[in-house]
């Protein structure tokens, strides 16, 4: 084993794999599955979601990168089943921060946790070429690969560990390898307040011709996390 790969597998005790559900993509991002037909889709990061997973199930073309994806699918996945045990122990005490419609309760939230895990793992299993592993800002994606690229749950919600010089970095990256668009949820960071930086990217990101607006989405669970930053290249 090389040095690089010891330090990864050292590691994965510090990589959080918990997914969202595809019907929690359809929703955080507003689309629906017609308008996802004949794209080339990304989702960076993906984490133990399942949007690549259903997706494909459902004809869509949809393509899953994150940097877990070094560590071996089996590895993962009992990492993920200690997360979703780790974070509902530690829900019960923070359950005020979030809004409970979508979910109804605690237990609701495990089954929508679970059900993206294990569909992503066995996803993994059978189909191992549509995980991609990569480390941010940089993705081994041509240019304009894909038509649409999906980030959810990284940018902007780390912002107290991810400075602005990598926030910019790796959307302008997110770019590169998009043809029409890239949407990126939630809008806030981890105490549910906007991203401090955020009109400064819009702004940055407007300078290189692309149009960016803020979108509300039917989808709220933390609370105040209900926007999605939409930005279509000119």
């Amino acid at each position: 084993m090389s040095k690089g790969e010891q330090s990864t597998k050292l590691d994965l005790e510090r990589i959080i794999f918990i997914g969202r559900t595809y019907e929690e993509y359809l929703d955080m991002f507003l689309l629906s599955k017609e308008e996802l037909e004949g794209k080339k889709i990304l989702d960076c990061p993906a984490g133990a979601c399942s949007f690549t997973a259903v997706g494909n199930k459902l004809g869509l073309g949809i393509t899953a990168c994150d940097i877990a994806y070094f560590h071996s699918g089996e590895d993962l996945k009992n990492k993920g089943l200690q997360d979703i045990e780790h974070t509902m122990e530690r829900m019960e005490n923070a359950k005020n921060n979030f809004e409970w419609d979508y979910f109804n309760d605690i237990e609701g939230l495990r089954k929508h946790r679970l059900s993206a895990l294990q569909e992503c793992a066995n996803d993994m299993k059978n189909s191992s070429e549509r995980y991609i592993p990569v480390t941010l800002p940089s993705l081994p994606f041509k240019t304009a690969e894909f038509d649409l690229l999906l980030s959810a749950h990284f940018l902007f919600t780390y912002s107290d560990r991810l400075d602005y010089q990598f926030h910019i970095e790796t959307i302008n990256e997110l770019l590169r390898v998009t043809k029409e668009e890239i949407r990126i949820f939630p809008l806030v960071d981890l105490e549910g307040k906007r991203y401090e930086h955020l009109d400064k990217i819009i702004s940055d990101i407007a300078v290189n011709g692309c149009t960016v607006e803020e979108v509300k989405v039917p989808y709220e669970f933390q609370t105040n996390a209900n926007s999605m930053l939409k930005i279509k290249k000119g």
